[in-house]
């Protein structure tokens, strides 16, 4: 398949160039003038390119040439930082999926989501709704344009919510205390990056996942806060002090922050006292790990032991 990736650069969207490219897809990567003197994308992009991907020219203030990228391809993967709240974002990707119904060739696309699945989350707590809210406003323009697609819900990215053992304003493990919401007890899903992007490039071409939403779920990764804990004391050989809060506690903290912040911890509260991401059954033909069991994705144990 010929597979564009917008946003090749990013986070996520890197890894997703590289899955591409090791699935053998002929594959196409946006270089946005945008980068300007930004040397480190420019030479992520040249990677890319010296791996067999192809660059192409295309910027959102240019819409033409959106379209004549996206005529190129048969799949488009985007992968823009994700829908942050109050951004542009939104109407980046409004842009992308009229270029993509204007073009009129696409077989298959996938928007930037890869977290929490906006569907489930309607009444989600404000301000962090808005995130949920501007992902369906993405999905209603894609169906209502009659494109094929495929949305992906990837649950908790590792780097961001596993080595931190989920505390908030840390990306490493604790070192002598941390805190459990609640009991610590409700479950989460935690998926390495690069799973993600594997899982991503599967589904994208996968005609089992047209017009459905694929869940990563990996069964060894579905774990509970106080399940991370122990597995770190377990690798590290050191036990941690724990301190619980309380749901009320955790959203009184909310009116101290900014609004950005106020949406992050609303987020946290669901994955982490309502268990939004597990608290529902999910088909066999709509997660990851059963469609793509030839995938050896990392377990939490063993990625964890990154950080000792």
């Amino acid at each position: 398949m010929k597979v564009l990736v917008v946003g090749g650069s990013g986070y996520l969207g890197k890894r997703i160039v590289k899955a591409s490219l090791l699935e053998g897809h002929q594959t196409y990567v946006v270089q946005r003038p945008e980068i300007g003197l930004d040397i480190e994308k420019l030479q992520l992009l040249l990677s890319f390119k010296r791996q067999g991907a192809v660059l192409v020219p295309a910027s959102f203030s240019d819409f033409h040439s959106l379209v004549d990228a996206v005529k190129r391809v048969d799949v488009v993967i985007s992968a823009m930082s994700g829908v942050h709240f109050r951004s542009h974002n939104l109407l980046l990707q409004l842009k992308l999926v009229e270029a993509i119904r204007v073009a009129g060739n696409i077989k298959r696309f996938l928007p930037s989501e890869y977290g929490i699945d906006p569907a489930r989350m309607k009444d989600a707590l404000e301000p962090g709704r808005e995130t949920f809210d501007q992902k369906m406003i993405v999905r209603k323009a894609i169906e209502e344009a009659n494109i094929p697609f495929t949305y992906v819900s990837a649950n908790c990215f590792a780097g961001y919510f596993a080595g931190s053992l989920s505390e908030m304003h840390t990306l490493v493990p604790p070192t002598h205390q941390v805190t459990l919401y609640g009991d610590g007890n409700v479950k989460a899903v935690y998926v390495d990056e690069d799973d993600i992007a594997t899982y991503v490039v599967k589904a994208a071409t996968d005609p089992r996942t047209m017009n459905k939403t694929v869940y990563i779920r990996p069964p060894h990764n579905i774990l509970s806060q106080r399940e991370m804990v122990e597995k770190w004391e377990e690798l590290s050989g050191k036990v941690l002090e724990k301190k619980s809060i309380s749901p009320q506690d955790f959203l009184a903290r909310m009116k101290d922050l900014d609004l950005g912040q106020r949406a992050g911890l609303g987020h946290f509260y669901h994955i982490f006292f309502d268990g939004c991401m597990t608290n529902f059954e999910v088909r066999e033909d709509e997660e990851a790990s059963k469609l793509y069991p030839e995938v050896n994705y990392t377990r939490m144990d063993d990625y964890l032991k990154i950080y000792l």
